[in-house]
């Protein structure tokens, strides 16, 4: 593991860093923030999983989360959303290929060899990140955007025991049934059917999710169709999850949304963490 920077941020660290990734076979980067407190001793962590077009810097940047993880005394972690680089399958489309890794395990040509995000981010990047850093492997929390939405719901759901709280921000909650999922479970896994376990609604209904859970979404999404929130709130209520779903009136998709109620979120999970 290399850093490539290294920042001073509310009282903290910002660091971006590469290493070598055995799951995807390519060099890999993701961002970490560090508050005060891991200068004396272990922080909790709240992973942050971004959307289509996005890399590690993107939330690192926009979403304006260090702050409030200072203030709780909580590391953050931004991964990357998919392999990149020479030799690694792509496609003209925005949402497939590099940049669109939808955080599933492909096992279909010609994504299989490099497109394995869930096991980088439910396996190799935490040990990584554990072992090098003073984060506390027993104290995690996950949220995201999007189709980090949708990787932060189904890895909690995935995943039993692992993350104490689960938060996302205008999440792809029904992907079996949407053009953000089809499309994508059929080029990486070979149908739409191979990604019902990697539909948060499926899971809900299924199995659940062994915590608080706080989802938003704005009422003026622009891809809203895309994002399945009533099916959602549908299985949420079936399943009598420990859940809140707000619906925050005016806001769209964008970056503005997320940080105006990253606030929001980072208390929701520091009351996990810290419980």
């Amino acid at each position: 593991m290399k850093p490539i920077t290294e920042n001073r941020c509310f009282g903290g660290v910002q660091g971006v860093y590469t290493h070598a990734s055995d799951v995807c076979g390519v060099d890999m980067t993701f961002g970490l923030f560090l508050p005060a407190e891991a200068d004396h001793g272990m922080v909790p962590v709240l992973w942050f999983l971004s959307g289509l077009t996005c890399t590690h810097e993107n939330a690192m940047v926009k979403a304006g989360a260090q702050r409030w993880a200072a203030e709780h005394g909580i590391a953050l972690v931004f991964p990357d959303t998919s392999p990149r680089g020479e030799g690694v399958a792509d496609d003209p489309a925005f949402d497939l290929g590099q940049g669109a890794g939808f955080y599933v395990n492909a096992t279909e040509a010609p994504w299989a060899p490099h497109f394995r995000m869930w096991d980088y981010v439910a396996q190799e990047l935490p040990k990584i990140v554990t072992a090098g850093f003073p984060v506390d492997e027993s104290r995690q929390s996950i949220t995201g955007h999007s189709m980090g939405g949708h990787g932060a719901l189904t890895l909690a759901m995935g995943l039993p025991g692992r993350f104490r709280s689960v938060s996302a921000f205008a999440p792809i909650c029904n992907p079996t049934d949407s053009d953000w999922g089809r499309k994508q479970f059929t080029a990486y896994l070979g149908s739409v059917e191979a990604g019902a376990s990697h539909d948060a609604s499926l899971l809900m209904r299924d199995r659940g999710f062994d915590g608080p859970m706080l989802l938003d979404t704005g009422t003026k999404d622009q891809f809203g169709d895309l994002l399945g929130t009533e099916v959602m709130a549908s299985a949420i209520a079936s399943r009598r999850q420990h859940a809140t779903l707000r619906l925050q009136a005016g806001y769209d998709h964008s970056y503005f949304f997320v940080s105006t109620f990253m606030e929001d979120h980072v208390a929701f999970h520091a009351g996990a963490l810290y419980s």
